[in-house]
């Protein structure tokens, strides 16, 4: 080896972690990781996150969860309202309430927050679409929500519809959220006449919402704002989804998978002019290389949110990759010595931060890592190509069952 692979790794540590970054405590700083659903990822995420609120600053975290779902745990965290239970039941996609460690990490932002003034208190945002790889919401709640913001405050005479109207063009919810137009684009409503006519409405309701700025955030809230914003973005977001499930075209699931991600990053950039954000979702999403996925068209290739925001923030987004060696309950075993992972495998700590830059020097005989292939759908090894994309690499040895 050119390097001792010992001489490139750390302990897990947010002070650690900063010396790494091309830019000190950056607006957001990006952990993935290569799977979800291990309890053992998420412990990490929440001692660093922890860490990243003493320490450095940090006040938000924002996961790879419903952006409008995600409201329902920061009114929990910031006040109380609701109960734990309700929270993890109402607050989250993707499954992620039954998570033992989002219960904690909710638990302990609440508990953190108790007491303290709204200039210290943290924040919890899902930064997802309402989306799921089989489905889309309904638009209704993100048009409804902007609608009702911009009628309490604004003139009625400049509003391009009513209430009543949008109601009548979104008609039943189930029309939306048919699951079976994934696959089969005639089953989606996304280019009726009635949803063409939602997306010049939600234009207008936008248009509306950003020509009455300096009177709306004088007269309400700067969180109200703030989800009045993310009601627009939403809406027009989902609508443009749902527009792309109705396409016919070769480029069908690469418009879907981008425009996935172009909303995860206008949430990212929103939250960023908030604050510090630390941001947890799968690698994919947060690499700057492009993203790629095989599904049942085929290959399918497009920029990611970090890819995005990495583009427009430049420094101020750091990116952190997570690998593992092994996840013995999906038949993950030992990682062949020539990989990035078998070369982290023989590591002798349980978890390691390594310098992707000292890595690269970290060859085997003066040949490159190999990709390694994994034998599991569920888990997405790294790239050794996509290693200088990197700011810093968290190894973990051994995922056991959650």
């Amino acid at each position: 080896m050119a390097t001792d692979i010992k001489d490139t790794a750390h302990a897990v540590e947010a002070a650690t972690l900063m010396k790494l970054l091309p830019a000190a405590r950056p607006r957001l700083l990006a952990l993935g990781e290569p799977t979800h659903g291990e309890d053992t990822l998420l412990d990490l995420r929440n001692e660093l996150f922890r860490q990243l609120v003493e320490q450095e600053g940090y006040r938000t975290i924002a996961i790879e969860s419903d952006c409008l779902m995600g409201l329902v745990v920061d009114d929990y965290v910031t006040s109380g309202t609701g109960t734990l239970d309700e929270v993890m039941e109402r607050g989250f996609s993707h499954g992620w309430g039954a998570s033992a460690a989002n219960r904690e990490l909710v638990r302990w932002m609440r508990a953190h927050n108790d007491g303290r003034p709204a200039s210290e208190r943290l924040r919890f945002a899902g930064f997802d679409g309402p989306l799921e790889i089989t489905a889309a919401a309904s638009p209704r709640q993100a048009l409804t929500a902007l609608h009702g913001y911009l009628s309490t405050w604004v003139d009625a005479d400049l509003l391009p519809c009513t209430g009543e109207a949008l109601d009548r063009l979104l008609g039943a919810d189930d029309r939306w959220t048919d699951p079976a137009a994934m696959t089969e684009p005639a089953r989606s409503v996304g280019r009726s006449a009635e949803a063409a006519q939602l997306r010049l409405l939600a234009d207008d309701l936008v248009a509306l919402l950003e020509s009455q700025m300096p009177h709306l955030t004088e007269v309400s809230s700067a969180d109200e704002w703030d989800r009045a914003r993310l009601y627009g973005s939403t809406a027009t977001g989902l609508l443009r989804y749902h527009h792309w499930m109705a396409d016919t075209s070769p480029a069908r699931m690469t418009r879907l998978c981008a425009q996935r991600d172009v909303m995860m990053a206008q949430n990212l950039i929103a939250l960023a002019e908030r604050g510090r954000t630390f941001v947890h979702a799968h690698n994919s999403h947060l690499q700057r290389p492009k993203s790629s996925m095989r599904m049942w068209e085929g290959r399918v290739e497009w920029w990611g949110a970090g890819a995005l925001v990495s583009a427009e923030l430049g420094e101020e987004y750091a990116f952190v990759a997570t690998a593992l060696g092994t996840i013995p309950h999906q038949g993950v075993d030992t990682p062949p010595p020539d990989t990035v992972e078998g070369l982290l495998y023989a590591l002798p700590e349980d978890r390691s931060l390594v310098d992707p830059k000292r890595l690269t020097t970290t060859t085997l005989g003066g040949t490159p890592p190999a990709p390694r292939l994994s034998p599991w759908f569920g888990y997405a090894p790294l790239d050794p190509a996509h290693l200088t994309a990197c700011d810093g690499v968290v190894f973990v040895k051994d995922v056991p069952q959650s």
